[in-house]
């Protein structure tokens, strides 16, 4: 049985990870990429915004949208390929929208009834996920995920090693 302190616990122990991997990245930073033709934090903010967005909107219609809705095709997949600087967000802003999406996702798992986590997950996102309970788990695991690429890109920025 997947509770909700145990969804919110993964959501915010993910994003604890998450910021003090952002803390001392400054705007430019964030452009840098690991390797060529691999995303750069930028752009994986700006991913991660818009696809837990979407994500949650899989189980529940009254998910809120918590950045402009230019930004589905701002963070495609083709806009990776970008360097332009010009074209993405600064840190202040990411951090601003994953607030705000984590928290209209915190507002609508608090709205799910209880027995609604053990329902069978969304079609498009069945193969990851068996029910709806771990359709929200998975947002924080996607979450981690990219985490761990930003701890690359801070070793190849030559920042301290923080876990």
């Amino acid at each position: 049985m997947i509770t909700y302190e145990a969804v919110e616990s993964n959501l915010k122990m993910a994003r604890n990870v998450t910021l003090p991997l952002l803390s001392d990245l400054s705007d430019e930073d964030l452009m840098a990429r690991p390797v060529p033709d691999a995303n750069h934090i930028a752009w994986q903010l700006g991913h991660l915004v818009t696809s837990e967005y979407w994500i949650i909107s899989q189980a529940a219609d009254q998910v809120e949208m918590a950045f402009p809705a230019d930004w589905q095709e701002k963070y495609s997949k083709e806009a990776a390929k970008s360097d332009d600087q010009t074209h993405f967000e600064t840190k202040e802003r990411y951090l601003e929208a994953l607030n705000a999406q984590r928290q209209a996702t915190l507002d609508v798992l608090k709205t799910l009834p209880s027995e609604q986590l053990t329902e069978p997950g969304p079609e498009p996102l069945r193969m990851i996920v068996q029910t709806v309970g771990e359709l929200f788990l998975f947002q924080a695991h996607h979450e981690l995920m990219h985490a761990g690429q930003f701890t690359c890109i801070r070793r190849k920025l030559g920042k301290p090693v923080l876990f």
